[in-house]
């Protein structure tokens, strides 16, 4: 395991990764064979699963990295105290990082799509990365100048998540050039989050937002 962690080995796996990414660009993640990627990288077969299980766990690490990527990116983005301001810039900056791996992004989704796949957003093995983008989401909310009752503070971050996830959706389809849809979608739905937000504040409005709390706390707990 010491080996695992020195300098050469991290370079050695980012350069299995590195070669993964291109194979799998160039000739799709399901005809991309391990052996494959070994010979991209300059590495022996047996060193290849040394690292990496197979190409599930490989495609866990490209989720991981670009996770890092993402949170680098969205550093500037809390310069400011504004929640609106901070969203927009975390949503964004996920796009401005994944978009050289977007024409790809299909092959992963059709994968990630089965709910019994490690590769799946929801799965066990995507829990690093699902608890790094959702702290993203967990410091735009602290400390913002946003106003909300302490039971859906908790709750926000998760649940911005999820929007996250919806947009990611939406932009693997998204064929406009650079993805301008959803860029669009982004600079459309961010307002509207923050206004909608803000009014749970409201006793009209106070009850709803406890009761739809209570729906996702108790399908968290089944």
């Amino acid at each position: 395991m010491a080996d695992k962690r020195s300098a050469k080995a991290e370079q050695t796996r980012a350069g299995i990764v590195g070669a993964a990414m291109t194979l799998f660009r160039a000739n799709g993640y399901d005809a991309t064979t391990m052996r494959a990627i070994a010979d991209e990288a300059g590495v022996s077969l047996g060193s290849a699963y040394y690292y990496f299980s197979g190409k599930e766990e490989l495609v866990q690490a490209f989720y991981d990295q670009l996770q890092s990527e993402h949170a680098v990116a969205a550093e500037s983005s809390y310069d400011t105290a504004v929640f609106a301001e901070r969203l927009r810039g975390v949503m964004e900056s996920f796009l401005d990082v994944a978009e050289p791996f977007h024409d790809f992004g299909g092959q992963f989704f059709r994968n990630a799509a089965d709910p019994r796949s490690p590769l799946s957003p929801f799965s066990t093995e995507s829990t690093p990365a699902r608890e790094a983008s959702t702290a993203l989401f967990r410091r735009a909310v602290e400390d913002s100048d946003l106003k909300v009752a302490p039971a859906l503070r908790e709750e926000l971050p998760e649940l911005l998540w999820l929007l996250h996830m919806g947009v990611v959706l939406f932009w693997v389809y998204d064929d406009s050039p650079g993805q301008r849809r959803t860029r669009t979608l982004v600079a459309g739905l961010v307002p509207l989050v923050d206004r909608s937000v803000r009014l749970t504040r409201l006793p009209l409005v106070r009850g709803l937002v406890d009761d739809g709390l209570g729906v996702v706390r108790s399908l968290r707990e089944r």
